[in-house]
């Protein structure tokens, strides 16, 4: 297959004998698949005709409920009638086709690989005979042997499911959740009695209290919400799905209306229109999410008081910060004073990432909303009366993880405090420029002022502020990154450092 990547509005534009009415019922098919495939253990494709012996896949919807049989995504991939002779000979004439293939990789069949079984139906608009495109239901052996095996009321259930998909019938398909491994699935006919029930459904029941077997039960019986919601579906000829708690179990419930098929099968479009159609028979799709509720709930709890812990944390460095302001007034020494003062913006610069995590259920932090922070305390706390200095932030918005969050907020402080007194020793007026750089897997922080400059002789190794020494520390050992001072119209430092991602036991590791 060829692999060039398109949109999925540039797929349908490249395939020109479609019309828009053609891409419009396209669309509407493409939203009903996922849980075909689903349903069907299958991969589901759609291939639309490009030009002489060539197609394109136009969508491809892969299973929930089972391995895909392929690798990545198809959806744009071109092929040949070598590679696809089952597809190209339905876009072709318009016949069903049907039969193994070898799975298709990079171009050509593996010729070692596992067999792969096709079923290809001819996909038209309603009440036209024109192929538009080829819907192919794609899986592995195993499943289809599988499949065969399983009960007839259940075969002819899926694939009246896949023949509504194949008119676009499937009616609210879209507000319903994905079909998984370990759910269960029931076939009931319009009188809601059990015609089918998969093992997984059965075993389902048995834990609520239904020890026995439910194939000829009547939905009724079951005392669930199962009846009301089959009835509903059946009579609103849509798919719906509900939440339910009984016996202590959590229940999420699915029901698809199914639809007689008309006409013949290998030509299911000839009756379309002729008949008013009613549904026969409704699919019922079972999950106990007892276990993921109660799992969801324990991370509400943990994740309240992880917060309640940082709004404490928060409250307590604060609390040091006053106490620390509360000291300096009574210092009578400049340089203590200073210190002392630089003490209070780191512990402040702590303490935003405190209130941030408290107020968001996230260990994710945008960094650009913690340095106006940082911007705004130094402007209450440092720039008294007598000093015009403008403290400015450009950048777009960068999200970091909160331990990465937390070194880069104070790399950000000692940097903006270092630029503030040390670059407007000799003046009182100034402009000092924060600006965050986000370059995909890289972020770069410039902190830029036209104050004084750096000494000529000045150099990293041997500078002596203890700020600056912080910087460098948490630059190299913490955000494992380089860090750059030179002169300009004043002085600017730049700090570039790999993002990171949370390797949750093994600790942080930087994007490739």
């Amino acid at each position: 297959m060829d692999n060039a990547v398109y949109s999925s509005s540039q797929v349908y534009e490249r395939c020109q004998r479609l019309t828009e009415a053609d891409v419009a019922f396209l669309k509407t098919v493409e939203c009903q698949i996922p849980i075909v495939a689903d349903v069907s253990r299958a991969d589901i494709l759609l291939y639309g005709w490009l030009k002489a012996n060539r197609a394109m896949v136009l969508v491809h919807a892969r299973p929930h409920s089972i391995s895909s049989i392929y690798s990545h995504l198809l959806t744009g991939e071109e092929v040949s009638g070598d590679q696809e002779p089952l597809v190209l000979r339905t876009l072709s004439d318009g016949s069903r086709q049907q039969g193994p293939q070898r799975l298709i990789a990079d171009g050509a069949p593996v010729a070692d690989g596992a067999p792969i079984m096709k079923q290809v139906y001819p996909l038209r608009r309603p009440g036209e005979k024109t192929v538009i495109a080829a819907f192919s239901v794609e899986t592995n052996l195993l499943e289809h042997e599988r499949h065969r095996r399983r009960r007839q009321p259940f075969q002819k259930a899926l694939q009246q499911l896949q023949m509504m998909a194949l008119r676009a019938q499937v009616v609210g398909v879209t507000d319903l959740g994905p079909f998984e491994e370990h759910d269960g699935v029931i076939v009931a006919n319009r009188e809601r009695v059990i015609r089918y029930a998969s093992g997984i459904a059965t075993n389902l029941y048995r834990r609520i209290g239904y020890p026995g077997g439910l194939v000829g039960r009547r939905l009724s019986d079951l005392e669930t919400v199962d009846d009301d919601l089959a009835r509903t579906a059946l009579r609103q000829f849509r798919c719906l799905e509900r939440e339910e708690e009984a016996d202590g179990r959590y229940w999420v419930k699915k029901a698809i209306p199914l639809l007689d098929l008309p006409g013949s099968r290998l030509l299911p479009w000839m009756n379309w229109g002729k008949e008013p159609e009613k549904p026969s028979h409704v699919l019922l799709l079972v999950r106990d999410s007892t276990e993921s509720r109660r799992r969801e709930q324990e991370l509400r709890v943990k994740a309240a008081l992880i917060q309640e812990v940082h709004h404490r944390v928060k409250n307590n460095l604060q609390t040091i910060a006053a106490l620390l302001r509360m000291q300096v007034r009574r210092l009578e020494s400049e340089e203590a004073r200073l210190a002392v003062e630089e003490a209070i913006g780191r512990v402040l610069s702590v303490a935003v990432i405190h209130e941030f995590l408290s107020n968001q259920d996230s260990r994710v932090i945008n960094i650009k909303d913690v340095s106006h922070r940082i911007l705004t305390q130094m402007r209450q706390e440092m720039l008294g009366p007598d000093k015009d200095i403008r403290l400015e932030l450009e950048g777009p918005p960068i999200y970091l993880p909160a331990r990465q969050a937390t070194a880069c907020a104070l790399v950000i402080n000692e940097l903006l405090q270092n630029a503030v007194e040390h670059g407007f020793e000799e003046g009182n007026v100034g402009h000092v420029h924060l600006i965050l750089q986000d370059e995909g897997n890289t972020v770069i922080v410039r902190v830029r002022d036209d104050g004084s400059g750096l000494p000529d002789d000045f150099s990293m190794e041997s500078a002596e502020s203890l700020g600056l020494q912080i910087v460098q520390t948490l630059v190299e050992e913490d955000l494992k990154g380089t860090i750059e001072m030179r002169n300009g119209d004043g002085a600017e430092v730049i700090v570039t450092f790999p993002k990171a991602i949370f390797g949750g036991e093994e600790g942080w590791t930087a994007h490739a």
